[in-house]
Formats: structure tokens, C-alpha cells, sequence
């Protein structure tokens, strides 16, 4: 059964940091992007960091860009998001997500057919 499991959440001030990890099992690493997302209370869920798994490519949510970085390790089949300068509005609970291999819009989750869990990520100002 396909699995991802994400580690790392926490509580941290406004202005600190946050190491997102996603362990995924052997038929849930995508080979061609895995993603993380996050879903505020009241609000849709969104994408915020992608990479394709093959190039390396990221992609950012614009709001985030310069502070996350996501990266990866093909062998351990793990993807990180490094979150820096955290804001309170970076509150929310944040998922691993992998991708099938049809369409794919890298920040948008309808081309994702494996979740984990979620980790929650409070930031207070």
C-alpha cells in the first residue's frame, strides 16, 4: 500500500525555521514530482513547493519563494522542504505529495494520487 510519511512540524516564532521531511515507501516515490502542499483551516488547499524528481526542478508557490527550499534524495526516496523566515500565515498543516504520471501541473494537486498524513506548522507572531 502506497505510503509517505512526513516528519518535522512543529511550533516556531515568526522570523524562524522548519525542516519538513517525507519518507515515501518504494511505490509511492514519483519519478516525476513529488510535492508539498498545505491547507490553512477555512481554506483550500495549496501548492507550495514541487520538484521534479528526474531534473531536480523546483517550483515555488510565489509567497514563498526565496524563504522554502525543497530538495531530494532519489536513493533514500526522502524530499525535504526547508522552510526559512517563517510568517504566521505560513500556518497551516503541510503534505507530502506524489505524482502519477499524466498531466501534471507541478503546484497544482489534482495530478497527485499519493498523500501522507501531514505535518502541522503553527508560526505565532
Amino acid at each position: 500500500q502506497g505510503q509517505l510519511v512526513e516528519s518535522g512540524g512543529g511550533s516556531v516564532q515568526a522570523g524562524g525555521s522548519l525542516r519538513l521531511s517525507c519518507q515515501a515507501s518504494a511505490n509511492t516515490y514519483s519519478s516525476f514530482y513529488m510535492g508539498w502542499f498545505r491547507q490553512a483551516p477555512g481554506k483550500e488547499r495549496e501548492g507550495v513547493a514541487a520538484v521534479h524528481t528526474g531534473r531536480g526542478s523546483p517550483y515555488y508557490k510565489d509567497s514563498v519563494k526565496g524563504r522554502f527550499t525543497i530538495s531530494r534524495d532519489n536513493a533514500k526516496k526522502m524530499v525535504y522542504l526547508q522552510m526559512n523566515s517563517l510568517k504566521p500565515e505560513d500556518t497551516a498543516m503541510y503534505y507530502c505529495a506524489s505524482s502519477g504520471y499524466g498531466l501534471v501541473i507541478p503546484l497544482r494537486a489534482t495530478g497527485y494520487i499519493y498523500w501522507g498524513q501531514g505535518t502541522q506548522v503553527t508560526v505565532s507572531s
